[in-house]
């Protein structure tokens, strides 16, 4: 047995030593326009599916069939996805296709993999292959939002692809319209600064414009997590984010009604449709706060109040519940960061229940900004 260990020993040792030299040598071919052979393509693609798999063992799919999260996936998969692996009714986009390997049309990959390894997949991205990692590894609701998307994806023709992505043409506004909401902006927010619908984009209308600098400029910098706008603010100058916050403030916010008792349809499939007394208790937190529980009235920053507001501050009134809800989340997970005054947030965000984060978006969300 000694001696067969001896001559396996050696034999390891000759080959990396052979190994070795031949690297040093340069003969290896690194060149992508070679591609890979058969059997490495074959090693590579299995190695990459158990470690799949494996990576994956525990995580739990959240509901996928909400419609604001496959419009969240659309509108990223457009900027970040499309441009090299391609978009429904349309040409494979040719550079991509030199690489090796090649970036798939993705259609016809969807079915080999569950929620869970799409969801490591599009989180962790994959080595040797030119898939980035998700920009902002704290957002998990956004790279769920690519998987809700990836699942339907195979689905859609180029027509049912350029609806979920750019939706129902918005009005247009009197004003000039900055080359960067046309080109980027409004597949999201819209020309006129509403968002989408279903709560899947945030209004940006009426929102000053020292608000909406800073967020660009968090986001740019990666203050504030997003993988979807980070990508997006990075790309801006200084004067188009000045032009696009300017625009934005001076568009109509939403004018909003109170929310019946039963809620609509978006609300009920976002678990935020409540009942009288919860509104009650959200207007009560609004205007009070939790004085126990150390939470300060939303209403002394974020109004509506009869003194003058900080403009960093959001206007909160009109805002989607939807989306009020998943910031206010982001803010108690610590996930969210943000512009310099962000770090008041967490504290209060994160003493408040479920319920009462719900409350307080239908709340404001039941309000019209103060004209």
């Amino acid at each position: 047995m000694k001696r067969w260990l001896s001559r396996l020993a050696a034999l390891l040792a000759i080959l990396g030593v052979g190994g070795f030299l031949i690297i040093v040598s340069g003969l290896v071919p690194i060149k992508a326009s070679s591609g890979h052979w058969a059997i490495t393509e074959m090693f590579l693609d299995f190695t990459k599916r158990r470690s799949v798999a494996t990576h994956s063992i525990g995580i739990e799919a959240p509901p996928l069939d909400n419609p604001a999260m496959v419009l969240k996936g659309a509108g990223h998969f457009e900027n970040g996805c499309g441009p090299c692996h391609g978009r429904p009714g349309e040409p494979a986009p040719r550079i991509p296709q030199a690489m090796t390997p090649a970036a798939p049309p993705l259609a016809s990959r969807i079915g080999r993999w569950s929620p869970a390894e799409l969801f490591h997949i599009v989180k962790h991205g994959i080595k040797f292959t030119g898939m980035p990692a998700w920009p902002a590894p704290q957002r998990d609701d956004e790279v769920w939002a690519m998987v809700a998307f990836l699942r339907v994806l195979p689905e859609l023709d180029g027509a049912g692809y350029r609806r979920l992505v750019n939706g129902a043409a918005s009005a247009i506004p009197t004003a000039p319209v900055p080359a960067a909401v046309t080109g980027s902006c409004s597949r999201c927010h819209g020309l006129d600064g509403l968002g989408r619908e279903g709560g899947a984009f945030p209004g940006l209308a009426g929102q000053s414009e020292t608000y909406l600098s800073s967020a660009l400029r968090a986001f740019a910098g990666g203050a504030r997590h997003s993988g979807i706008m980070e990508p997006i603010a990075a790309g801006l100058d200084d004067q188009t984010m000045r032009d696009l916050a300017r625009y934005y403030a001076g568009l109509a916010p939403r004018r909003a009604g109170p929310f019946g008792p039963a809620g609509t349809s978006a609300e009920r499939a976002a678990g935020l449709a409540g009942t009288a007394g919860q509104d009650a208790r959200g207007a009560e937190i609004a205007g009070r706060g939790i004085p126990a529980r150390k939470v300060p009235s939303c209403s002394d920053c974020h109004g509506p109040a009869k003194t003058d507001r900080n403009p960093a501050y959001p206007v909160l009134a009109g805002q989607l519940p939807e989306y009020l809800v998943l910031q206010l989340g982001l803010f108690a997970r610590g996930a969210r960061g943000g512009s310099a005054y962000s770090h008041l947030m967490p504290p209060v965000a994160a003493a408040l229940t479920a319920e009462e984060m719900a409350a307080v978006a239908r709340y404001y969300a039941s309000l019209s900004p103060n004209p």
